[in-house]
């Protein structure tokens, strides 16, 4: 099956194509990919492994079988896995209705295989043809796609940029609130309103959240549950599965099994 790739020649946003995709593998490409923006929107669609897609008010996870949405105009950089299988989709801002905002979308084995399709098309196809309209079909049933929250919100408040910037380096920290707050020189009280303020949610819940996205990435990547449980520092397998189950509703291993067998996940983390 031939894997088209963006030609130099193509420019995307100066065409009126209402859809345009197309595949990368990375270990054929760079896994970081640093802020930019488009005209068009995008979807990236995770096949294999998981990317992870930072805006300026949050952190997504894409795992396996679904997709971030990114409306036109917004700045994103994208860090993906090292076993990542990926599919871009590039859309007209004005052809579907989708949210006005960064989302993550259960996408269906259908819409998946259609994606995949019009990857393999040619990317300069005319107006009214077949793969015209079969972009558009695609575009429509896009946008009967659920919505997931894999995110986690951040700000660029410097405080909550430290200690997300800290969390992600090393996500098995346990610092207390009373501990971070000492090492940003704030009362534990202060940094716990603001947290609150910034991010919507307590800091214990929103550390959580940022050890699931940790965890569906590691685990998507081909880690295994012994060693994420570990990286996250629990003091055992599992209290790190109790908690995973808890919040999404499934085990770790039959919340990416279901991903793959239903082309897509049917939990909303947060």
């Amino acid at each position: 099956m031939q894997h088209h790739a963006i030609s130099p020649d193509f420019d995307l946003d100066s065409t009126d194509q209402p859809a345009v995709a197309l595949r990368l593998h990375f270990q054929d490409h760079e896994a970081e990919i640093p802020v930019h923006r488009h005209r068009k929107s995008q979807l990236v669609l995770a096949l294999h492994g998981a990317v992870t897609c930072q805006v300026a008010d949050a952190l997504w996870i894409v795992p396996p079988h679904c997709g971030m949405w990114i409306p036109g105009g917004v700045p994103h950089s994208n860090r993906a896995t090292s076993n990542a299988r990926l599919c871009y989709l590039f859309a007209e801002p004005d052809v579907l209705i989708l949210p006005g905002q960064c989302c993550t979308l259960s996408i269906s084995a259908l819409v998946r295989e259609m994606i995949l399709h019009l990857a393999d098309a040619p990317q300069d196809y005319h107006p009214g043809s077949h793969t015209d309209r079969f972009a558009r079909i695609l575009l429509e049933e896009l946008a009967l796609m659920p919505m997931e929250r894999l995110s986690l919100p951040v700000t660029d408040h410097p405080k909550i940029l430290a200690i997300a910037n800290g969390l992600r380096a090393a996500p098995g920290d346990r610092s207390t609130v009373a501990q971070w707050a000492k090492r940003l020189a704030m009362s534990e009280s202060s940094l716990a309103r603001l947290v609150v303020r910034e991010t919507g949610l307590s800091f214990g819940r929103w550390r959580q959240q940022l050890h699931l996205l940790f965890a569906i990435r590691e685990l998507a990547s081909g880690a295994s549950v012994q060693q994420v449980s570990a990286d996250l520092g629990y003091d055992s397998v599992t209290a790190f599965i109790t908690m995973f189950k808890k919040a999404l509703g499934k085990p770790p291993a039959k919340y990416l099994s279901s991903m793959a067998q239903n082309g897509g996940s049917t939990i909303a983390a947060g």
